[in-house]
């Protein structure tokens, strides 16, 4: 097959040069440019996020772009370009050499003039017919056009990234000035965005973009246009990037993910999302991004201009991204802290820990300690404490307890009960994808992670124990009506159900009074769970939370990562996932998480975790897999007798039980016989 292909090319090839070299001019003429159609872009409801088009273009003649910028241009992309007449064979065998040596197709042969004539006249199909006839054009296009003529057209169609089509464009853009303005330096960055503009925005990926104006003065030196002093004195320069940027007008973090994926996915992407008349349906739900937007800023306008974060939510369910904030302002900074932002969740973590926990035969009545204990690491001695003034409480506590006080001493003992890699293994099957260091301190969130995986992983315990792929588009049709893409949902059991319900029992306790997220409850009237997370010193605030219906991850922080937020997760982020859960769902009717079969309750003693009784003084409704649930009574606040009156011992079982689930007439702790004498009675 290469064979034939190579065959079909060099024929092609001589074929073409025998014809322009004879004067024929057989063939078909060159048509009329294709109309540019806008791509639209609709929210998961059907209404129209935005309109993506390529009309964001200023022309120029070639002698208003700065010299050094068109050589730049041709340094990059074709070195030859005064010296071929459309076709460079130089070039084309140069670019099959190295995809050969590579094994892959690492460099295109295509001049500016088949560049030229591909924009103009020609799709992104790659069939022999096509690329024949992108030879034919290009000779066509040299015998009606000066080299110049060639040029200027190549100049003003390019794309560069940002929605900009054309150098005249591009410097406005990027550095709020004329093409006639650029300096060197400007010159070798614009230079170098067409080959992948998302990838080399200087917006995006500084460092990439950097890396890639250093290939283009590079190739300059290379072609005698500067020298390497020039080119080392242009790479040191200080560069100013526009600041006045214009952003989409809604969802502007969640609508440039869009242009990422179309413009990464396809072949010339670019052209084919600004020109191509595409219907793009995403997931994106305008209503709950407004909600999202609206609580984000809300609470953080009063706070620190610098402090920043990210918030993005998913149904549960099908894994649809449904709302996405990447920061306060899409115009001041690009950066997605939804998505980009790597950073220490904090106890928001533990989850994973507690869940791996009762999968080897743990459950929410099984107590630990907390009182100081340590650990030999490789750096040392480890030795936790609790957050606050108090580092120890030295008392017993349940699972679910220390889940609902994000206890950490108890969390950092369990993990290393179960083993930390098992903590890892469960966070990486539910959906977290960074790299997770399987240290003990794994339990207090010591490895990076980013909101999108956080909240995908905890769809797992709202969906029954399922892993969701995040998904941002659902279908993708072109301006004929064709299906270039669909994308369904996709569902992977990871968690048995009854444990993923268990988990969410101890996670709703952090939102309820006495959790580290008990604000939640006061302004979100309806069944949630969730965890804060708070990293060393205050650096950053987190809260991971869900609703049957909806998934969401709040993050705050520092970009630079150098200063404190000054508050926890449960002050700070919990409050803006709970007002926007509100507004998402408000019109939503309130559901709860449905309890599986195989799942009992119980009421036990904080104390002990067996059965409480009337004595018990605290006491905690807990889930259990059935036959894991005690089945003793707690000693120490008063058993069962061992010759009960009225009934004999299942009847006595099934009075406490009852004593427990009436309606509290009188404080917990009085005595057992008044009561008994009560109901006797």
């Amino acid at each position: 097959m290469k064979i034939k292909k190579l065959l079909f090319l060099t024929l092609s090839l001589m074929t073409l040069l025998s014809l322009f070299l004879s004067g024929c001019t057989v063939g078909p003429r060159l048509p009329e440019p294709r109309f540019n159609q806008g791509s639209k872009v609709y929210d998961t409801n059907g209404k129209l996020i935005t309109t993506l088009f390529k009309e964001k273009r200023t022309t120029v003649k070639l002698k208003e772009v700065s010299p050094i910028t068109r050589q730049a241009i041709i340094a990059v992309e074709d070195s030859r370009f005064y010296q071929h007449h459309g076709i460079s064979f130089t070039g084309i065998a140069r670019a099959a050499w190295k995809n050969l040596r590579a094994g892959e197709v690492i460099e295109g042969g295509s001049t500016i003039t088949q560049q030229t004539a591909k924009n103009l006249f020609l799709g992104n199909e790659r069939t022999f017919s096509r690329k024949f006839l992108e030879f034919w054009y290009a000779i066509q296009l040299e015998r009606k056009y000066s080299k110049d003529e060639i040029l200027e057209m190549y100049l003003n169609q390019i794309y560069f990234g940002e929605g900009a089509y054309g150098i005249e464009e591009a410097a406005q853009t990027y550095f709020g000035k004329p093409a006639s303005q650029l300096d060197l330096a400007e010159s070798a960055m614009l230079a170098g965005l067409p080959k992948a503009p998302s990838k080399y925005s200087p917006f995006v990926n500084w460092q990439a973009a950097k890396n890639r104006q250093k290939i283009v003065l590079g190739r300059m030196v290379e072609t005698k246009v500067i020298n390497q002093t020039q080119a080392d004195e242009a790479y040191r320069e200080e560069l100013h990037l526009n600041s006045n940027r214009k952003p989409a007008s809604r969802a502007p973090y969640f609508i440039n993910e869009i242009v990422k994926y179309v413009t990464d996915k396809y072949e010339d992407g670019a052209k084919l999302l600004y020109t191509g008349g595409l219907k793009i349906e995403t997931t994106l739900d305008l209503e709950a991004q407004k909600a999202a937007e609206t609580a984000f800023l809300k609470r953080l306008q009063s706070r620190d201009p610098d402090l920043e974060g990210g918030l993005v939510a998913l149904d549960p369910k099908t894994g649809y991204v449904l709302a996405m904030v990447g920061g306060k302002d899409y115009a001041t900074s690009k950066f997605n802290r939804a998505l980009q932002a790597l950073r220490q969740p904090g106890s928001a973590f533990k989850p994973f820990v507690y869940t791996a926990a009762l999968e080897q035969g743990y459950t929410a009545a099984t107590t630990l300690t907390c009182e100081p204990v340590e650990f030999r690491t490789n750096s040392g001695i480890y030795k936790p404490t609790d957050f606050g003034s108090q580092q120890y409480h030295y008392r017993p506590f349940t699972l679910k307890e220390a889940v609902t006080v994000s206890d950490n001493v108890i969390a950092v003992k369990l993990a290393g009960q179960v083993g930390p890699q098992n903590a890892v293994d469960v966070a990486k099957k539910m959906g977290i994808n960074s790299s997770l260091r399987p240290y003990i301190s794994i339990a207090l969130g010591t490895s990076e992670v980013n909101p999108l995986e956080m909240a995908a992983a905890y769809a797992a315990f709202a969906n029954g124990g399922f892993r969701i792929k995040p998904v941002f588009v659902k279908k993708i049709t072109d301006s004929q009506g064709r299906v270039l893409e669909k994308n369904l949902p996709s569902r992977t059991r990871v968690l048995d159900e009854k444990i993923a319900y268990i988990m969410t029992d101890m996670l709703k306790s952090v939102v309820q009074p006495g959790g580290t997220a008990s604000i939640v409850s006061s302004i979100l009237p309806r069944p949630a769970a969730g965890k804060t997370g708070t990293t060393q010193n205050y650096a950053d605030a987190w809260f991971v939370g869900y609703t049957p219906e909806l998934v969401a991850a709040v993050y705050i922080g520092y970009d630079n990562n150098r200063k404190s937020v000054g508050s926890t997760g449960g002050r700070l982020a919990a409050p803006i996932w709970a007002e926007f859960a509100a507004r998402a769902l408000k019109d939503r009717p309130v559901q709860d998480f449905p309890k599986p079969p195989g799942v009992v309750e119980k009421t036990i003693c904080a104390d002990t975790g067996l059965l409480a009784t009337p004595y018990s003084e605290k006491t905690i409704k807990a889930f259990f897999i059935q036959g894991t649930e005690p089945t003793q009574y707690c000693p120490i606040h008063g058993g069962l007798t061992e010759n009960p009156p009225f009934g004999g011992k299942q009847q006595e079982e099934k009075n406490v039980e009852d004593f427990f689930q009436m309606p509290r007439r009188f404080p917990r702790g009085r005595k057992f016989l008044e009561w008994f004498f009560n109901q006797a009675f």
